[in-house]
C-alpha cells in the first residue's frame, strides 16, 4: 500500500540550519489549500485506484501553521480521491509554540494520531543559536499537553552537532526526552547546508562547525544511551520503544510507492520500470497558479532503471536494523552483490563495520553506523562505485 506526504510550506521564521522549502510572509493560507485540494483531485485520479492508502505525512515548513479549518478541508479532499479505509498512522509535524491543548485536541478529533514535535533542544542557548521560535519551557510544557491530548504515539526531534554547545546539554537533552517515556526519538547531526544562514555564518567565519570526530563521539554516546534505556535503534536516525516505528517513514526505507503534494513534494511511484521519481516546483506562487489551471506542477522528473534502483536499495537497507538482504537484492534488483563484493563485504567485517553475515543479511555494527555513507559507497556495485 501506498505512503501520502503533504508539504506545508509556511514557517514563522525561519531557522538558521533549514534548506526546506518554506515561505514567512503569508498571512492567508486559502489561495495554498485551494491549489492543494485540486493537486490531491488530480493525483487521487491518477494514483487512487492504483493502491490504497496506508500512511499520511503532513510536513513542512510547519503545519501548524494552519488553522483547523483548513486541515480539515484537505482531509476530506484525501478522504475524497483516495482510498484510506486502510489508514495506519497519519502523522503531523509541529512546533511547541503552536500546540496549544486546544489545537492538540482538534488534531486528535481530525483523527491525526501521531505527532511529529521539532523540539531541536531543551536549553535557550542552543534553540537561540538555531533561530527557533519556541523556549526551553515551552519545550517541556508541549510534552504534557500533548499526552491531556490524547496522543500516546509521538516522536521528538533533537539535534546535536551544535556549535559551542557544551558536552552535557546533549546528555541532558537525552535525558529529559527519555525521561517523559517518549515512544519515538528521532536524532539528527546539524549539517551545514547551501544558501542557509549557518552556512553564510561559516563562511564569514563567525560559526566554527563540530568536527566530524566529536559528532562521531555524539552519535555514539547516543546509541549507547537510548538503547540502554529500552529504545530500539531502527534506522540511522531513529530510536523507538516497541511498536512505536515510523510506518510512514518505512516507506521511503523499502521502495514502496508515495505520492507527495505540495509545493517541493517528492514522490515516487514503481510499477514496471523504469521507476519513476518526481519533485515538484519549490515556488508557493507558482505553484498555485498552475494547479489553477488545472497543470500538474512537477519541476523534474526522473526515470529508475533497475541499476538505479539497487543502489538506493544498498543505502536505504543499510540505514535499518533489518540490514541488507543479499538474497533480496539479487531477486528483486539483479545484484549479486555477494559475489561482486565479496573483498570489500570480508574488510569491512574484519574492520568491525558490519556484523559477521548470517542468512545473507548484511547489518551495520555501531561503529558502521557511525559511518554509514562511507560503508554505502564501499558496497555499490563496481561500475558505478
Amino acid at each position: 500500500m501506498a505512503g501520502l506526504y503533504i508539504h506545508v510550506p509556511f514557517c514563522s521564521q525561519r531557522c538558521t540550519y533549514c534548506d526546506f522549502y518554506f515561505v514567512t510572509t503569508n498571512k492567508s493560507h486559502v489561495g495554498f489549500v485551494e491549489a492543494l485540494c485540486r493537486e490531491i483531485e488530480i493525483q487521487g485520479h491518477k494514483y487512487g485506484h492504483l493502491e490504497p492508502i496506508e500512511t499520511i505525512y503532513f510536513g513542512g515548513g510547519t503545519p501548524s501553521q494552519l488553522s483547523l479549518e483548513n486541515l480539515e478541508r484537505i482531509i476530506q479532499s484525501v478522504n475524497g480521491h483516495f482510498t484510506t479505509t486502510s489508514v495506519l498512522e497519519t502523522t503531523f509535524e509541529i512546533n511547541p509554540e503552536d500546540a496549544t491543548l486546544d489545537y492538540l485536541r482538534g488534531l486528535r478529533g481530525l483523527n491525526i494520531d501521531r505527532l511529529s514535535i521539532g523540539i531541536q533542544s531543551f536549553f535557550d542557548q542552543d534553540l537561540k543559536f538555531m533561530n527557533r521560535v519556541h523556549d526551553a519551557k515551552q519545550a517541556k510544557q508541549v510534552i504534557g499537553d500533548v499526552r491531556k491530548a490524547g496522543f500516546d504515539n509521538f516522536s521528538l526531534d533533537l539535534i546535536f552537532g551544535v556549535p559551542n554547545q557544551p558536552e552535557e546539554y546533549w546528555s541532558a537533552n537525552l535525558d529529559i526526552a527519555q525521561g517523559f517515556d517518549t515512544p519515538h526519538i528521532s536524532t539528527y547531526n546539524l549539517t551545514i547546508e547551501e544558501a542557509t544562514p549557518l552556512a553564510n555564518l561559516v563562511k564569514r567565519g563567525l560559526v566554527v562547525p563540530v568536527d566530524d570526530d566529536e559528532s562521531m563521539n555524539r552519535f555514539s554516546f547516543t546509541m549507547d544511551y537510548l538503547q540502554a534505556k529500552g529504545y530500539e535503534h531502527y534506522e540511522i536516525s531513529s530510536f523507538a520503544k516497541p511498536g512505536h516505528r515510523a510506518v510512514h517513514n518505512h516507506k521511503y526505507w523499502s521502495h514502496a510507492n508515495y505520492i507527495g503534494v505540495g509545493p517541493s513534494a517528492h514522490s515516487f511511484w514503481w510499477n514496471g520500470l523504469p521507476a519513476e521519481r518526481w519533485s515538484n516546483i519549490r515556488n508557493l506562487r507558482l505553484y498555485e497558479a498552475k494547479l489553477m489551471q488545472h497543470e500538474i506542477p512537477i519541476d523534474e522528473k526522473e526515470f529508475l532503471s533497475l541499476d538505479m534502483l539497487a543502489d538506493e536499495h544498498i543505502m536505504l537497507r543499510l540505514r535499518t536494523i533489518e540490514g541488507l538482504n543479499l538474497n533480496e537484492l539479487e531477486e528483486r534488483y539483479g545484484v549479486d552483490l555477494f559475489s561482486e563484493r565479496l573483498q570489500a563485504l570480508a574488510d569491512l567485517e574484519e574492520g568491525g563495520f558490519i556484523h559477521p553475515i548470517k542468512n545473507q543479511i548484511v547489518r551495520l555494527t555501531d561503529l558502521g553506523k557511525t559511518v554509514c555513507n562511507t560503508v554505502t559507497a564501499t558496497l555499490l556495485p563496481a561500475d558505478v562505485s
